[in-house]
């Protein structure tokens, strides 16, 4: 579930030292599977592990993690690195915002969860989204752009050049196009 590299773990062990005996870390996700999902780590002493928490062993410590965030911190990392800035801990977590989905669930899952973690978070950039609305039995995806993607001049660019190209070469053999229902209107809320 979580991969925690060895100098993240080194950096671990020596600040658990100063902890009082069987202190562990927690990693967690304050509203996860939202857009303002934040990933998280701390101290758990050991009277704070609840029964439905999962330990994940490491070298010389546990990281616990709590069962509401345990499918948001699938894949994710946490490293320890030094530069000329100084030293950093960082934590990624890619399916913070976004539940990940299995590779067998149904398609129309599937296309929402990689337009939910790869496409959304480039169209936030404009204030933009976009959402399946259906897909037809003749695996045409119908989408719902919302934000700042409604009435943006550039919509059809980043429509069939962008987000069809991307679903296309994603889902071969299961998607055949993508169709755009939404009914643009310009206005303050449009990205130009």
């Amino acid at each position: 579930m979580i991969s925690i590299s060895e100098s993240a773990q080194s950096h671990f062990v020596k600040l658990l030292e100063k902890q009082p005996e069987g202190t562990h870390i927690r990693v967690f996700v304050v509203n996860p599977g939202t857009a303002s999902a934040e990933c998280g780590v701390s101290y758990c002493p050991p009277d704070s592990v609840e029964e439905s928490d999962q330990q994940l062993p490491f070298n010389g410590f546990a990281a616990v993690v709590d069962a509401e965030s345990q499918p948001f911190l699938v894949d994710a990392e946490i490293d320890f690195v030094t530069d000329q800035m100084g030293s950093q801990l960082t934590l990624k977590a890619p399916n913070a915002k976004v539940r990940k989905v299995s590779d067998n669930a149904p398609l129309r899952e599937r296309v929402q969860y990689m337009i939910d973690a790869e496409i959304n978070p480039q169209l936030a950039n404009h204030g933009g989204n976009v959402s399946v609305v259906e897909l037809n039995d003749a695996g045409v995806v119908v989408l719902q752009f919302g934000g700042g993607c409604n009435g943006c001049a550039q919509v059809d660019l980043t429509l069939k050049e962008g987000i069809e190209k991307e679903l296309l070469n994603r889902f071969a053999g299961e998607l055949t196009g993508v169709k755009d229902i939404t009914e643009h209107q310009r206005g303050e809320h449009s990205y130009y």
